[in-house]
């Protein structure tokens, strides 16, 4: 990149953020000029499960975790192409990654995000999941981060960060360690957000709702502009 473009696309995203701070939900500020819209920046977007592999399911709905997880991956995908970012989805239909649903699906499923992953270079991957857990008190956004990852750990503290700052959060979290595949399989800054418990009646009811679903992707976008917008992103150098 040179000095020109790194500090027009440093200015962008540093407006962004605060702009986001500021105002959730108001249009984001785009990236301009043919030389930034050649060389922007990449973003993985990885909705987690589909096809035969729905994922859990909510308690009371029993909507699968998949749909919620595509329907919020096309919300963030809209925040960040908004920003001027070149967005690229792992899954972009209810269907899996895996051809037919046959021995080894789940293994071809996940070799095939990762190989998506790595032909992108993209500055961060952000997995969006749904949780469960055998006590249905439990409720609340998690982000996983890639062990001895200092980036990765930056990227999900950010994000964890905002998640905590959203109203409708009932405990303040800090993000974690994830021994994961779809952390493991690439050297890029990459998280995994359990957007809520579909075992909680509470979180189910919020995240089957459009506008909480917003709320999220906004969250998850502002904490991933302010890492962007870091030091810690190494973006720019």
């Amino acid at each position: 990149m040179g000095f020109l473009y790194r500090h027009r696309v440093l200015f962008g995203i540093v407006s962004l953020a605060a702009a986001v701070v500021l105002t959730v939900g108001v249009c984001l500020f785009a990236l301009s000029g043919t030389a930034a819209e050649a060389q922007r920046l990449t973003v993985v977007l990885d909705a987690g499960h589909g096809g035969v592999d729905g994922g859990v399911v909510g308690i009371e709905s029993g909507k699968k975790e998949s749909e919620i997880n595509l329907a919020i991956v096309f919300l963030l995908q809209k925040r960040f192409e908004d920003a001027g970012f070149r967005v690229v989805l792992t899954r972009k239909t209810e269907a899996g990654l895996y051809g037919t649903a046959t021995a080894g699906y789940k293994k071809r499923d996940m070799k095939k995000r990762a190989e998506i992953i790595n032909a992108n270079h993209p500055a961060l991957v952000i997995s969006i999941h749904q949780n469960f857990f055998s006590s249905r008190s439990r409720r609340g956004a998690q982000v996983f981060f890639r062990m001895q990852s200092p980036q990765s750990i930056s990227l999900a503290t950010r994000i964890q960060t905002s998640l905590n700052e959203m109203p409708e959060c009932v405990k303040q979290s800090q993000a974690l360690a994830g021994d994961y595949y779809i952390l493991n399989c690439n050297a890029y800054p990459a998280v995994i957000v359990e957007c809520g418990f579909l075992s909680n009646a509470e979180d189910e009811k919020l995240l089957l709702q459009e506008d909480y679903r917003k709320k999220i992707s906004d969250a998850v976008a502002k904490g991933a502009l302010s890492f962007l917008s870091s030091p810690a992103a190494g973006v720019f150098r």
